[in-house]
Parts: C-alpha cells; structure tokens; sequence
C-alpha cells in the first residue's frame, strides 16, 4: 500500500503571508525544509484533501509536483513563535498537517518569461478542468518554474464538490477562460483522449487513500472515513467518463 510519508516538525521558520491560509516554512526530523499547510487554517481539513488528492493525481498523470508528506505538529513548538496569530495557528493544528517540499530558488511563473510546451499547457488546462481547480488564474498562477521545468503547486481550491456533497453528481462546464495555461493549450481533445484512460477507479482508489482518516472523520452523511473515500471515488470516476459534459467550456 502507498502512504505519503510522515515527519515531525521541529522548528517553525516563517509564515508565507502570500497564502490566504497563512502557510509556513518548517523545519523537519528529516532534514527538510516544507510549505507547512494547517489543518487549524480557516479553510480546515477538506483543503488538505484537496491538495492530496489534486496534487497526487497530477502526479500520476505525469505532472511535477513537489513531494507531499505528513507533518506531525506538536503545540510545543509554538511557544518559540513571537507571532501571536501563528502561535494561535500552530495550536490549533497539533496533529497531522500537510507539507509540500520546498523547492529553493523555484520563481513564479510568468507568462511573459516561460512560455510552457503547448502539450503540457493542454494537460495542465485538462487535470484543473477534471478536480474543478478554480486557482490556477492569470492573478494567482499557482505555478513554480524550477530548474526550467514548470511545478504544479496548491490544490486546495479543488474538488469543490466534497463542500456540499448533495450536488456532488452535478457536472458543471468548466471554465477556462482566466486559467493562466489556456493561451498555450493547443489541444484539449488529445489531452482528454490520453489522460482520461489512465484516471481509472484503481488509480483514484490509491490516490484517496493517501487521505488520513482523521481529515475525513466526521462528515455529516458518512459512516467513516472509507465510506468518504469511496464516494469521492464514484464521483470522480463518473466525472471522468463523461468528460463532454466539461470539455467543451475549455477550449480556447
């Protein structure tokens, strides 16, 4: 069985105040540094969900994506922090968190000074369209260029659908027209003709669970966390299989 990895942070280093949930750069038992994501932020633990799941999957269809392990965070390290809003934050997310590994000297991607392959563009535009990731604008890219490769970064404006779980068999088209890969995208019919096939039940089965069971504990409507599990499963892959009820919307 796959399982995201665990580690224990040691030492908070600084916020990241460009986040809306106030992520922070921590230190970790096994030497790495991490984009720390709490699960006490005002988004709480569904955003982590979403990242797992949005950031796992780009990474099974071949996109980069920088690793993602669980952190352990005890409240003591909080009491070494002047900031009483973080202090508050780390309190309130002792327990598992998310990390995304830190990728020093990554830049923003500008579209004016890295204009990305018209194939990965018209995957990129593809994977947001199918996890409805509605943060990937002109205005917040969510976008890293690293060693001249482009790193898909914060999914935890997608899976929208886990936020209301009675509308979750509705299909909506996507729109594409702020995304700030559609430019470039050149061909979504071929992107869907080579990514759908390879987003079977199997596949997302491995990525849900990767979720731990505490971020899908307690979800009105559900028995337990694999009952959770399953029900983004089928909706996903339903999703998926009917992919003109989306497509459309996107091309440019």
């Amino acid at each position: 069985m796959v399982v995201l990895p665990e580690v224990t942070a040691i030492r908070y280093v600084t916020p990241l105040r460009e986040g809306g949930s106030l992520p922070g750069l921590v230190e970790a038992d096994d030497l790495g540094t991490y984009v720390l994501k709490f699960r006490g932020a005002g988004q709480g633990p569904k955003a982590l969900v979403a990242e797992v799941i949005g950031g796992e999957l780009a990474r099974r269809l071949g996109l980069r994506v920088p690793d993602l392990v669980l952190v352990d965070v005890d409240v003591a390290i909080a009491a070494g922090e002047p900031d009483q809003e973080v202090q508050d934050l780390l309190r309130a997310s002792a327990g598992r968190n998310l990390g995304v590994d830190f990728l020093p000297g990554a830049l923003g991607f500008d579209p004016l000074a890295f204009a990305p392959d018209p194939e990965l563009a018209s995957r990129v535009v593809w994977l947001d369209a199918f996890i409805s990731n509605v943060d990937r604008s002109w205005r917040n890219p969510n976008l890293l260029v690293w060693h001249g490769e482009l790193w898909l970064i914060d999914h935890g404006a997608s899976v929208l659908f886990h936020h209301d779980w009675s509308r979750a068999e509705r299909s909506r088209p996507y729109d594409a027209a702020d995304h700030v890969l559609a430019p470039f995208a050149r061909d979504l019919a071929a992107a869907d003709r080579e990514l759908a096939r390879q987003v079977t039940p199997e596949l997302l089965a491995e990525v849900v669970a990767l979720v731990p069971d505490e971020w899908l504990a307690g979800e009105p409507g559900f028995t337990d966390p694999d009952a959770v599990r399953k029900a983004y499963v089928r909706h996903l892959a339903a999703r998926v299989a009917s992919s003109a009820a989306w497509l459309p919307e996107m091309v440019t």
